[in-house]
């Protein structure tokens, strides 16, 4: 019995040793060694010391804090905290990876080395519509590798990429890069190559790693082509020499005209503060016309704006800008938009606001171009100006009796063709006014206004000149609002509630005083008050639409509205045979329709459709009684059928007599799915069509395809603008995720910009 319990006793010895070898061979060793402040875990099959170095082997992983170390073979030094690994390298910290043959990494100092190298460090980057976002994250390859310190990583032979590493479409070499974390790659001696082959050489270059951060440096080339312009070649420069200030700096050389500069600045010195200004200017040494002589077509255009808070509630802004002539803008206008522009507007003031008042110092130019050859324009300037004005306040709190005023001292100049006048016209105006709202239950509002007016002029007009002598205008002007009780019905179909609101209108208005219309300077709106005895009309309806869970939505508005006068004449302002534009016409639509005696304005008729979601359109007519036909239409109609797709289509068309209104009849569209800088296929179709002349004046086309860390785009332009230019422009560009866009291409041009 002794020697069975001896044997089993053996057997079990045998067992044991046998299972604790096999947990010795299947699960690795760990230990726990102090490093600095923290303690490093290693776990490896095999382990060993000796002294104070450790040595493991098989599967061999490293953590201390957020970093995380594997590799074949690992000796480490807990005197030094450095080491030294070999095969099957990774190296893992917070954002950035690493793959190595062999390296030597000490914890403490977060120095190291590897060599043979295949790395990346993910960004997380904000959705940027300029420029095509990869969600890839930047990868390296290099002969070795350098880690400086816990932000800068040196790297030598390097090829760099947003690609996938092994499906690089693009990538740039570097003999040597700086990598700083949350900043940019710095290369040195960089050649971008585009499927291998060799594109373009760079002395120095960058590329940003940091979510939102503005770097100075060379801005991507660009490249097009265009029948008026030749072959275009430009270059740029970005400088952002603190985080509240930033340039671009950029020149284009255009083959067949010279060289064009264009600068943009952007500043916000304070926090309530804005800067910005811009600057375009062609060198132009012209076509040749005819008998081979050149026509240039010189100019700059310029704009600079400021939006300052200042202290004590005051306000400054100011918006001026600047052209040479319409004959550049013509010219060297991008977009059609842009080029049909004859305006010029330049305006700067400053205001304060306080207890219900409001005080105004400004200064405006207005400079509208009506011919490019020969060049003529109309040109309106105030400055200086001065304004005093305060809302309606009772001074007694038992009776609704409001008063307000409106105060005014200008100096003012107007030049047109034949016609000019002092250099500075004074006119001071006060208008002190009374308002008076009643109410009769909740069915009827009244709401009348009386306003005395008194305008001072230093000059006139006599017999069509104007002569240096003063004039004075007293008006008494009443105003009645009168809003009658609306009528609505709700009701619900499903999860829905609509609503249907019928609600008319009645405006009475009556000025008299404005005697001799005919000998006033006209400057602007206040210049065009005349007698008038009038009543306005119209209804509005309305269907609204309310979710189960959510606020009202107006889906359908439709406002018609007229204007009867009761006196055709305005005391004898309206001169026969000629376009009339005043107050008491403008006021109900911007067209002009009186060149007689009228008692009735057009019924204007405004509908607009906004279900929410994909769809909206307005559709808005001038229907003349007087000549029983439509004098103007104007059509807007928004869609989003599927997805990115978009289409929206316009049209426009004024049918009056000659005299009051040049007729047109115009068509634009623009259809299209995506955007330039989006993932996938994109592309754009627009069109301007002038039906009359049977003119195609506009024309674009966009397509680009973006994979996810390059696109290439092409786009065809055409701007027919009569015998100032006819212009067919190609532009081909490569979109570079994450960098910009080498090539010319623009953002997707809207029918209104």
């Amino acid at each position: 019995m002794q020697l069975i319990r001896l044997h089993h006793f053996r057997l079990g010895l045998l067992l044991l040793l046998l299972a604790s070898a096999l947990l010795s061979v299947g699960a690795a060793a760990q230990v726990r060694l102090p490093a600095g402040r923290g303690i490093v875990e290693l776990r490896a099959e095999h382990q060993g010391s000796k002294d104070k170095v450790y040595f493991a082997d098989g599967d061999v992983d490293i953590r201390y804090e957020t970093l995380r170390l594997r590799a074949d073979h690992v000796e480490y030094d807990t005197a030094s905290g450095e080491a030294a690994v070999r095969g099957h390298v990774r190296f893992d910290l917070d954002n950035q990876h690493i793959e190595a043959s062999e390296g030597r990494y000490n914890i403490r100092t977060g120095r190291g080395s590897f060599k043979n190298v295949r790395g990346s460090i993910v960004i997380r980057r904000r959705p940027n519509p300029s420029v095509l976002v990869s969600p890839n994250p930047f990868s390296f390859e290099a002969r070795e590798v350098e880690r400086l310190d816990g932000r800068t990583y040196e790297i030598h032979s390097a090829w760099v990429t947003v690609c996938e590493p092994d499906k690089a479409i693009w990538r740039f070499y570097a003999p040597r890069a700086i990598v700083k974390l949350e900043s940019q790659v710095r290369l040195q001696g960089a050649s971008f190559r585009l499927l291998g082959v060799p594109v373009f050489y760079l002395p120095y270059a960058t590329v940003p790693l940091a979510r939102r951060q503005r770097q100075s440096g060379f801005l991507l080339p660009q490249i097009g082509s265009s029948s008026r312009k030749g072959v275009t070649i430009g270059q740029a420069f970005y400088w952002a020499p603190a985080e509240w200030m930033d340039m671009t700096l950029g020149a284009e050389y255009l083959s067949r005209r010279g060289v064009a500069q264009n600068v943009e600045l952007r500043a916000r010195p304070w926090e309530n503060m804005r800067v910005g200004a811009t600057y375009f200017a062609v060198n132009d040494r012209g076509l040749r016309g005819p008998g081979g002589v050149r026509v240039p077509q010189a100019g700059h255009q310029s704009n600079v704006s400021l939006d300052a808070f200042l202290p004590r509630g005051w306000r400054a802004v100011a918006d001026i800008n600047q052209l040479t002539s319409l004959k550049f803008r013509l010219a060297f206008a991008e977009t059609f938009t842009e080029a049909v522009n004859s305006e010029v507007r330049s305006s700067a003031f400053v205001t304060n606001n306080f207890r219900g008042f409001s005080l105004n110092f400004a200064a405006s130019n207005y400079k509208n171009f009506l011919s490019a050859e020969p060049e003529t324009a109309v040109v309106l300037r105030a400055a200086p100006s001065a304004r005093l004005s305060s809302v309606e306040q009772a001074p007694w709190q038992r009776w609704p009796i409001y008063f307000g005023f409106h105060t005014s001292a200008e100096a003012l100049y107007r030049s047109e063709p034949g016609f000019t006048t002092p250099t500075a016209v004074q006119r001071f105006e006060v208008a002190p006014r009374v308002t008076i709202p009643l109410r009769w239950g909740p069915w009827l509002g009244v709401m009348p206004s009386f306003t005395v007016r008194s305008t001072q002029y230093g000059a006139q007009l006599s017999g069509g000149a104007v002569v240096s002598q003063s004039l004075r205008r007293t008006t008494a002007e009443l105003t009645v609002d009168v809003r009658p009780p609306s009528i609505a019905r709700v009701w619900q179909h499903g999860d829905s509630k609509w609503k249907h609101a019928v609600e008319p209108l009645f405006v009475y208005r009556y000025v008299r005083g404005v005697n001799a219309f005919g000998r006033f300077l006209r400057f602007d709106e206040m210049d065009t008050l005349t007698d008038t005895n009038e009543i306005e009309y119209g209804i509005t309806q309305r269907f609204f639409r309310r979710q189960a869970s959510g606020s009202a939505d107006e889906v359908v508005s439709w406002r018609v509205a007229q204007k009867h006068y009761f006196d055709p004449t305005f005391n004898g302002a309206i001169v026969p045979g000629q376009r009339n534009v005043f107050q008491a016409l403008n006021s109900i639509t911007p067209y002009a329709f009186a060149d007689a005696a009228r008692r009735f304005s057009p019924v204007v008729s405004d509908l607009r459709i906004t279900p929410g979601g994909r769809y909206d359109a307005q559709l808005r007519m001038d229907i003349d009684p007087v000549r029983r036909k439509v004098t103007a239409v104007g059509t807007l109609i928004r869609v989003r059928p599927y997805k990115e797709a978009f289409v929206t289509l316009a049209h426009f068309a004024t049918n009056a007599v000659p005299a009051l209104q040049p007729r047109s009849n115009q068509i634009r569209a623009l259809v299209g799915y995506g955007e330039m800088n989006r993932i996938g296929l994109n592309g754009s179709f627009g069109f301007s069509y002038d039906i009359n002349q049977r003119f195609l004046q506009n024309q674009i086309i966009q397509v680009s395809y973006n994979g996810r860390c390059c696109g290439i785009g092409f786009e065809y332009r055409r701007l027919a603008l009569g015998p100032v230019r006819s212009e067919n422009q190609f532009r081909v560009a490569l979109l570079i995720a994450n960098l910009g866009t080498f090539g010319s291409l623009r953002r997707q041009e809207k029918i209104f910009e």
